[in-house]
């Protein structure tokens, strides 16, 4: 009979704890033909950004979920939809901090520390609070990225300026027009 050893059984190895082997606001060098300094900036500028839509991806789903009245159904899918486009900028966005040697941030406490997007109300609020609310948020993350994009593309980082224009701005910018239509008051007109 023989003995099984724990290395040997399936037994998981629960409770693992470790060293932090990179610290947030770091970044380690790979071969990528950037300075220090400006993947530093960029991984910062990115890690605001990230948290920012992180949040902004958090109020669609609040929004989606807690709409009332005669436009339910379809803001409803309209603001699935454009969560379901901020949730891939976050994987996005989140993987150009690695991708530079810096750290994302992905712990929702610590993006409740960093971001700018002030917290709603707990409970539900009119559909045109919560629209205006997404199209503050946008706004907000679009001022950022148009800052960051224009000083990373001085810093010679084409790869953030690329992702913030051709992701994060355009579809931050085509989100908040179709949110701001919808707070349009157009006349009833009669013939």
């Amino acid at each position: 009979m023989s003995t099984v050893t724990r290395s040997q059984s399936s037994q998981p190895w629960l409770h693992q704890k470790g060293a932090v082997i990179q610290e947030f606001g770091t970044v380690k060098q790979f071969p990528l033909g950037l300075s220090h300094d400006a993947r530093m900036y960029s991984c910062q500028r990115l890690n605001k950004v990230l948290a920012d839509t992180q949040i902004l991806y958090g109020l669609y789903k609040k929004h989606h979920w807690l709409l009332r009245g005669a436009t339910f159904y379809q803001l409803h899918l309209l603001l699935d939809k454009h969560a379901g486009e901020q949730l891939a900028l976050v994987d996005t966005i989140a993987e150009r901090v690695q991708t530079l040697g810096g750290v994302a941030v992905g712990d929702p406490r610590h993006v409740a520390e960093i971001t700018s997007i002030p917290r709603p109300p707990d409970g539900v609020e009119e559909v045109p609070a919560m629209l205006s609310r997404l199209l503050e948020a946008h706004e907000a993350i679009l001022t950022q990225a148009h800052d960051a994009a224009a000083r990373a593309a001085g810093l010679g980082d084409d790869g953030t300026n690329d992702l913030l224009v051709s992701q994060v701005i355009r579809t931050g910018e085509l989100q908040a027009w179709f949110l701001a239509e919808h707070l349009v008051d157009t006349p009833l007109v009669r013939t």
